[in-house]
């Protein structure tokens, strides 16, 4: 057997030990995010009438069987809006009843120490878990749902001629056109980006979960978007599960330039700037024929003199962009963590989590928090964004 025949083999016989693997984590990990808060608001030292340990033990029992059901359904290759909306939901509020209950034992800690006795130390502390948990909920959902707020930042580029001074880049990532409709709130990240005075406006990936007959009334106002000099878009890791090719020949159907591994220039006052993008690095295992991350083809035939805007969707996409001498990468993907804290599972797989940052002497890198949320409807520590980034010469 040659070696090329043992790689397209292997994957064949490995595969059900990885189904198993796969099956038996996930049930670890839904035991352990619902149980947690089961046993602690549920069981613990609460000494609940046995009516209601029965009532909440039911009710997390229907919540683990049906969530990854609704899951499948929702965000499987039908996209089915209803089933994704509840078990996005259920994952929020599990999320944020996790980790503080985890925090809870804390307080409970505390109580014991102050004197106070069981089981009023474990009710106090289950009180303030929910209450905590309320309020946390309901400020993260207004947090997602609201249009963003701009935020303003300079960078400076040594290699950007003076004419090109003060260039006004503003960055959208991460829409999540979703189930829950969103076209009035579209049509206002419009409203707030048309007010900025564009000249160049970059949207990073990830436009919408759901294929482009589905999500066409909300990405709609994306085509009322304006910009001087030039509308630019690369795909996320988002839209190879919806379509990737349908969503890029959409943008150019709104009036967006593809940068599908291609880029343009940008010209003003005698000076330029080469503005390329890349796929995301997940396309090439999507088997979409011409979809990978391809940073020579994206840069074939751009002057070498000229500085380097790369839009990649993930930050961790910057070691192609540092090999290329890139100037400035602009990224979202990572949301910010989007609920604390997750966050610091998110710094597992990209080398950044939000704001701006320098990866080489020449290259820089901007990460978006983004401009919309994905699954959970909540925003917790992590706050949405529309960017305007002012470019300035060196």
């Amino acid at each position: 057997m040659s070696v090329g025949e043992a790689v397209e083999t292997e994957p064949s016989r490995r595969r059900p030990g990885r189904a198993v693997r796969f099956g038996l984590t996930l049930v670890a990990v839904l035991l352990l995010l619902f149980g947690v808060p089961w046993f602690f608001l549920v069981v613990s030292g609460n000494a609940w009438p046995f009516a209601v340990q029965v009532i909440g033990t039911a009710l997390f029992a229907v919540a683990v069987v049906a969530f990854p059901l609704l899951m499948f359904s929702g965000h499987g290759r039908h996209h089915r809006d209803g089933p994704a909306v509840v078990a996005d939901t259920t994952l929020g509020v599990v999320w944020v009843l996790f980790v503080w209950s985890l925090l809870g034992q804390i307080l409970t800690a505390v109580l014991w120490v102050a004197g106070v006795d069981g089981p009023a130390r474990y009710r106090i502390a289950t009180a303030a878990v929910l209450a905590v948990s309320v309020v946390l909920l309901a400020w993260g959902t207004y947090e997602a749902r609201r249009v963003p707020r701009v935020r303003r930042v300079e960078v400076r580029l040594p290699r950007l001629g003076a004419g090109l001074d003060g260039l006004r880049l503003v960055l959208l990532t991460d829409t999540h056109y979703g189930p829950i409709e969103r076209s009035r709130w579209s049509r206002r990240v419009t409203e707030v980006v048309n007010t900025l005075d564009a000249d160049v406006v970059a949207h990073t990936g990830d436009i919408a979960d759901g294929e482009v007959a589905q999500r066409r009334r909300q990405a709609a106002p994306l085509g009322d978007i304006r910009a001087s000099m030039a509308r630019v878009y690369v795909t996320g890791n988002h839209e190879y599960f919806s379509g990737a090719q349908r969503w890029v020949e959409h943008m150019a159907e709104l009036g967006w330039e593809a940068l599908h591994n291609r880029h343009l220039v940008v010209s003003r006052g005698g000076d330029s700037l080469v503005v390329a993008g890349v796929d995301d690095r997940t396309a090439a295992g999507s088997g979409l024929p011409g979809h990978h991350m391809d940073h020579e083809a994206a840069l074939a035939g751009a002057d070498d003199s000229l500085p380097v805007l790369l839009l990649a969707h993930q930050p961790a996409q910057i070691a192609g962009a540092v090999a290329h001498g890139v100037d400035l990468q602009i990224s979202g993907h990572t949301h910010g963590g989007q609920m604390w804290p997750f966050h610091y599972l998110v710094l597992t797989d990209q080398p950044v989590l939000q704001g701006l940052s320098r990866h080489s002497e020449r290259t820089q890198l901007y990460t978006s928090r983004g401009t919309g949320f994905w699954g959970p409807p909540f925003r917790i520590f992590a706050p949405s964004e529309i960017t305007l980034l002012t470019l300035r010469a060196g």
